[in-house]
């Protein structure tokens, strides 16, 4: 029930990519938290990536982590440019959301931590009206500075599934100092609180097909832009890694 049937991890400029699928690696996520195992998942983008390069007590705490997940058509790009592909891009966002319909089919608890005041609250009516077999044992806005009361919730609570959706790097820091007080399912997801509510609107079919959400978010929100810097640098260091040999 551990890495059965896994392929062994790529490395993408020192950080260890699952090589996996979705149905795989979900069903893998079922199973741990059907027998409460304490589980860590890091859905990493380039952006992650180079953060990690930069800061090292941040890479030394995302490979602590059970499992890093390519969240980000760049790590599936770099993957290639290695000559050691990954199978596919496994969207954190999609994979929340399926973790909510199971949860919901299974009777699971779920505890929700991240976005603002007014979006966590529009969350709890979404998910109690959307996935009403999971119970949410809990919920809290992202901005905390003393995480006490969140952690003496969940750790009272005992949920099946605890979503971070804070940003990195805050989200993964908060879950490896607090990972032990649950058996649950922790994972970091960004801005998938806001995406679920409407409060930002994902990119169209279309365009995730092509892969271009990113483009679609730049469009949408041009004070991103000067985040796309990162994508050449990542790409440059990940040419560097093949010409190098590793």
């Amino acid at each position: 029930m551990e890495k059965q049937s896994q392929k062994k991890p790529v490395s993408i400029l020192g950080i260890p990519f699952e090589n996996t699928n979705q149905e795989q690696f979900e069903s893998l996520l079922k199973q741990r938290i059907d027998h409460h195992k304490n589980t860590f998942v890091v859905t990493a983008n380039p952006e992650i990536v180079m953060y990690a390069r930069q800061n090292r007590p941040y890479e030394v705490l995302i490979k602590k982590a059970d499992y890093i997940i390519a969240d980000g058509i760049g790590i599936i790009i770099g993957a290639k440019l290695l000559k050691d592909p990954l199978q596919e891009r496994i969207a954190g966002y999609d994979l929340f959301v399926s973790l909510l319909e199971w949860g919901s089919q299974n009777h699971k608890s779920a505890y929700f931590v991240g976005a603002k005041t007014e979006v966590i609250n529009k969350l709890r009516e979404i998910v109690t009206q959307k996935y009403t077999g999971l119970k949410i044992a809990g919920t809290h806005n992202g901005y905390f500075g003393d995480d006490r009361n969140i952690v003496g919730d969940i750790a009272r609570t005992q949920p099946d599934m605890v979503f971070v959706a804070t940003g990195f790097p805050k989200q993964e820091a908060f879950i490896d100092k607090n990972r032990q007080i649950s058996d649950s399912l922790w994972m970091g997801i960004g801005g998938s609180f806001d995406v679920l509510t409407g409060t930002v609107k994902r990119a169209p079919k279309s365009w995730q097909k092509m892969h271009l959400e990113w483009l679609y978010r730049v469009v949408k929100e041009p004070s991103r832009i000067s985040r796309l810097s990162v994508l050449p640098r990542y790409l440059m260091a990940v040419l560097k890694e093949r010409l190098s040999g590793r």
